[in-house]
């Protein structure tokens, strides 16, 4: 099997906002930093060479893969900013539609700038998200 290419490094995590080119962008990562920081109570880590993510759970798939991920994580790309909120979008379609300019993948929510978004509706969200995730990891837990 593979070995995931995404792992948990020791690289600073404020060189690689540092780093980011676009002013905006820098300043929207600074802002995800610290929400984050606030409601995981976890300190960001690098994840690769582009992602910051919060807290750290372990998965395995029926398939066998398995590895570990942050319970929320985000990333500057070019044309938006990602964050990973990892338990999916469902059952948040209620904060969504109060968000602001938004776009979802499976896990995924694609935001062009934080200028476009309501950032307390985006706060509850990330907390709601971990929340949820840190109760499907303490199941999973339960029926190992």
């Amino acid at each position: 099997m593979a070995e995931l290419k995404t792992k948990k490094t020791r690289d600073s995590v404020a060189a690689f906002i540092a780093k980011v080119e676009d002013p905006g962008a820098r300043r929207d990562c600074a802002t995800l930093k610290a929400i984050m920081e606030d409601v995981t109570k976890e300190k960001a880590a690098m994840w690769g060479t582009s992602i910051v993510g919060f807290g750290t759970y372990h998965y395995k798939y029926a398939s066998g893969q398995e590895g570990d991920w942050p319970f929320v994580a985000f990333s500057p790309r070019k044309k938006s900013l990602t964050l990973y909120i990892t338990p999916g979008f469902a059952e948040y379609e209620a904060l969504l539609g109060k968000l602001g300019k938004h776009s979802t993948g499976k896990t995924c929510l694609y935001v062009t700038s934080l200028d476009d978004v309501h950032l307390p509706t985006l706060k509850t969200l990330v907390r709601k998200s971990v929340k949820e995730m840190k109760r499907i990891v303490k199941e999973r837990t339960k029926q190992a």
